[in-house]
């Protein structure tokens, strides 16, 4: 297995849905956990779903348009921000890390689920309910950024997990729908479910500079590199 060039015993697994925040992982977000895993001593290694998804013109940054002609693999996609250290997700198995940690994007929210479409009802993929359960029974810490604590949410949140995406208020009632706490949180800091060991930061659920996104995620990286 390739891991990231850090010396250090902790394995942080890293969960990207292809490279581009309107039909992937949002780049700073990744770019800004990987350093600071790095940072903490703590190695890494990405994953993601190996899997044809429609691709979004980034260019005009319209959030509803597509273009219908072209699809990309989110796994080969991904490998651009991983510098080739990747693998399918669904090779990924919460035995071999001491935690995971989902970057935002709209790939999480198309990606690896369809809460963009459907909100609280929606279906995750497989691997993604999987590899959560799987560390939350191995009381292994989950980081999420963004709106990647949907994930969370719709998968822990009749057992009332905490989790925070800022303040955007039709997103934070969705979330409580599914049963889980929504907790405000400025973009540079996070909320530690510490009974969970669920992690979440809003990252650019705000409007927010590349440095504040940072801070957050690396507040947030510092006790679940910790916390593992």
């Amino acid at each position: 297995m390739n891991v990231g060039a850090n010396a250090g015993g902790k394995k942080i697994a890293v969960v990207l849905s292809g490279c581009g925040f309107l039909d992937g992982t949002e780049i700073t977000e990744a770019v800004s956990a990987l350093i600071a895993i790095s940072e903490a001593g703590a190695q890494f290694m990405c994953f993601a779903p190996d899997m044809q998804t429609p691709v979004a013109p980034h260019f005009r940054a319209d959030h509803d348009t597509h273009i219908k002609s072209e699809s990309r693999n989110a796994l080969n996609e991904a490998a651009r921000i991983a510098r080739g250290q990747i693998a399918a997700l669904g090779e990924l198995r919460a035995t071999d890390f001491d935690a995971v940690v989902f970057p935002g994007g709209y790939g999480a929210a198309k990606v690896l689920s369809n809460w963009a479409e459907q909100g609280a009802s929606t279906k995750l993929q497989p691997d993604i309910e999987r590899v959560l359960r799987e560390f939350r029974r191995a009381d292994k810490p989950i980081g999420v950024i963004c709106i990647a604590p949907t994930l969370v949410a719709k998968t822990f949140g009749p057992e009332h997990v905490n989790v925070t995406i800022g303040n955007d208020a039709d997103t934070a009632k969705e979330i409580e729908k599914t049963g889980a706490q929504h907790v405000l949180c400025p973009v540079d800091d996070y909320v530690s479910d510490r009974d969970f060991k669920v992690l979440s930061t809003p990252a650019y659920m705000y409007e927010a500079t590349p440095f504040q996104v940072f801070t957050g995620i690396r507040k947030m990286i510092r006790e679940l590199v910790e916390m593992a």
